[in-house]
């Protein structure tokens, strides 16, 4: 009975995969520049507003790549037990980290009691203020685990070049869509 291998990430995982990393860079570059705005910025409501909107958008589309990778076959790990081992505790550790990053962001914006109007095509709905000093608490997580998040993707991007230069393995290419 032969049995077939997966060779490269499907179109949507990849989709998504790249989408993501693209919108966690921009997400982290506009928290950092919007911490320094002022009242009087022109941005001073805007820039937030966007960033919430985006932030929940990501946390849907973080939800249905985690529910896709579950569902559809993906290829297999490359690299010694260390590296196969370093992935997956890797891969695991960012995904907690997003949900970090979603839950805190959550509770910033919504410890006024007032919900996360995203886009104005939807509200997201408020359960206010469930400690003391929430605001400042979940800001404190959401921007190290902001950190963490870009720390860990740094070195994902930088395993994945390791793999490609120097053990010219199919690791980068697989994500890519053009394995050997």
């Amino acid at each position: 009975m032969a049995t077939t291998t997966v060779q490269n990430y499907n179109a949507v995982s990849r989709a998504l995969h790249w989408l993501s990393a693209l919108v966690i860079i921009g997400m982290f570059a506009v928290g950092l520049w919007m911490v320094d705005l002022t009242y009087y910025s022109e941005w001073y409501k805007t820039a937030p507003h966007w960033h919430k909107s985006v932030g929940i958008l990501l946390a849907v589309i973080t939800i249905v790549r985690l529910i896709w990778k579950h569902v559809t076959p993906s290829p297999d790990i490359e690299g010694s037990a260390f590296e196969k081992m370093g992935a997956k505790v890797g891969h695991l550790m960012m995904y907690i980290a997003l949900l970090v990053i979603f839950t805190s962001g959550y509770l910033i914006s919504t410890s006024d009691g007032r919900g996360i109007d995203v886009f104005e095509w939807f509200t997201v709905p408020a359960l206010g203020e469930l400690f003391a000093n929430q605001s400042d608490i979940a800001g404190e997580v959401h921007f190290y685990a902001a950190w963490f998040v870009i720390l860990a993707a740094a070195g994902h991007a930088l395993a994945a070049l390791k793999h490609h230069f120097i053990n010219k393995d199919n690791t980068l290419r697989k994500m890519l869509g053009v394995s050997k």
